[in-house]
């Protein structure tokens, strides 16, 4: 299985737009008000820090995955032992994007359909590219939508100017100030570096070495440039105040588009591009859950664990009461205060040193 450094690009894009587009407005737009806008580019810039932490570290070990090479860096059982909290990040990060999704689609289009059914939906597509194609078959695919999502993207962005007004986003950082600016990075931040675990993973699966950072880089920052795009179209068109208090604000703005009484009714085409992003997202994880799992309990084949992922997924998922546990309680309660600090910095950078070490003692014999 190989990935092309153009498709690392899409796939990344692709991966941090989906949710991180539903999820993180809202709640910086709360501390950052008018200027959430300027936190998005900034949780964009700490992103892209993070994500070349992940990638150099990759590169010190060409052709292994993070579960191969945590062990040669710490030893066997240390190494395997480290590599608990990303489990327990994969493992319940699956059954929240799948309720998450669901519960979106549920509350968009299919308000009377039994959440079981919506659940298979979102995740049988998952399944079948992700069994056939492996993360071959999920790069290419992002290859092909990536484009397209962030071209249907743009075109909202552009049809939704007649509704802005720049006023709605004055007075520049006056209001809010650097501490609430800050505060209001942390959410988008607590996303967008989600691409540091996964290049872990996947860095090793792509052919041309040499470009993965940059491409790395592309990818997270595309996705950031459309973020805070859709962030400051929202405040442009709602105002800071109205738009905290809704759940997805984005989706509220293309709601309000009617272009000349002719173009209206566009959520249901963006629901559609958005189900594809999210779709992507989902396979990225259920390929690496399963691939590190059989790695890491050292089972050949790799696709058996595809079923335990898939099925584990769907029982959590249903496990939760309402949107509010998966949306609002699971971010705040352990995204954020825990994941985030672990998985997407300490850990990291705690092996990239320790790596770098040893690898500096190496050369030296």
């Amino acid at each position: 299985m190989k990935l092309s450094s153009r498709q690392i690009l899409w796939l990344l894009a692709t991966f941090e737009l989906g949710m991180s587009i539903l999820l993180t407005a809202s709640p910086s737009i709360m501390d950052a008000k008018q200027d959430a806008w300027i936190s998005f580019l900034l949780a964009g810039a700490a992103a892209i820090f993070i994500t070349v932490v992940s990638v150099k570290l990759s590169l010190l070990y060409p052709g292994l995955t993070f579960i191969e090479f945590s062990q040669s860096i710490l030893g066997k059982w240390l190494g395997k032992i480290i590599v608990i909290p990303y489990f327990i990040q994969w493992y319940s990060v699956i059954p929240i994007i799948l309720r998450q999704a669901s519960d979106f689609i549920d509350m968009i289009m299919f308000t009377r359909t039994p959440l079981l059914l919506i659940l298979l939906l979102v995740l049988i597509p998952v399944i079948y590219v992700t069994y056939h194609g492996g993360i071959q078959g999920i790069g290419r695919c992002s290859e092909i939508v990536g484009p397209i999502i962030f071209f249907a993207f743009g075109l909202v962005l552009l049809l939704g100017v007649i509704n802005m007004d720049v006023n709605r986003v004055l007075p520049v950082y006056a209001d809010s100030g650097r501490i609430n600016i800050l505060k209001g990075a942390i959410p988008p931040l607590a996303f967008l570096g989600e691409s540091s675990t996964i290049l872990l993973m996947l860095t090793c699966f792509v052919n041309d070495q040499k470009k993965v950072v940059s491409r790395a880089l592309w990818g997270v920052g595309i996705a950031s440039f459309f973020l805070s795009l859709s962030v400051l179209a929202s405040l442009m068109t709602f105002g800071p105040h109205l738009s905290a208090k809704m759940w997805y604000p984005f989706f509220e703005m293309i709601r309000y588009i009617s272009f000349m009484e002719f173009i209206q009714n566009l959520e249901s085409i963006i629901v559609i591009v958005w189900f594809l992003s999210v779709c992507i997202k989902l396979s990225v994880y259920i390929f690496i859950t399963s691939y590190g799992t059989a790695q890491w309990l050292h089972i050949r084949q790799w696709k058996i664990m595809i079923w335990f992922v898939a099925l584990s997924g769907i029982i959590l998922a249903l496990s939760y009461n309402n949107i509010v546990e998966s949306s609002i309680d699971y971010p705040k309660t352990i995204w954020m205060p825990y994941i985030f600090p672990i998985n997407f910095v300490g850990i990291p950078l705690v092996l990239y040193i320790v790596g770098t070490v040893k690898k500096r003692k190496r050369l030296k014999l």
